[in-house]
């Protein structure tokens, strides 16, 4: 079974002391969650474009990517993914719910009150701490 591997770019967007994170709207694959925005990686794309790209049509904001701070694969029954993190930083824009059901600043304390994907978690406890 050669399950295929979905790169995706995500950001950990920062203000005040505060990370931004979005809920997956219903319908969706783990419908429901939270997880820090992003998307998949299109062919020929830098992970840095990609991450500006979806965070422009999710969230119409614009952000400057910063350095990597994490990357994980993980395994879910249907798929792999394959996870890498980015600092990022606001230029402009103030993100709205454009397709995610809800977006959230959050203290990094607080994440862990929040449900995300497996794949997350290594990163909201790393956060957390």
């Amino acid at each position: 079974m050669g399950a295929c591997v979905i790169e995706v770019a995500a950001g950990l967007v920062e203000r005040d002391g505060q990370i931004l994170i979005t809920q997956r709207k219903a319908g969706s694959h783990l419908a429901g969650l939270w997880e820090f925005p992003g998307g998949k990686r299109e062919a020929g794309e830098s992970w840095e474009d990609c991450l500006i790209r979806e965070l422009q049509e999710e969230l119409a904001i614009t952000v400057r990517v910063g350095e990597l701070r994490h990357e994980t694969v993980h395994h879910y029954p249907e798929k792999s993914v394959h996870l890498r993190f980015y600092a990022a930083g606001l230029i402009s824009g103030e993100p709205r719910a454009i397709d995610c059901a809800a977006v959230a600043w959050v203290s990094p304390k607080d994440l862990s009150g929040y449900a995300f994907p497996e794949a997350d978690r290594e990163l909201v406890a790393q956060l957390a701490r």
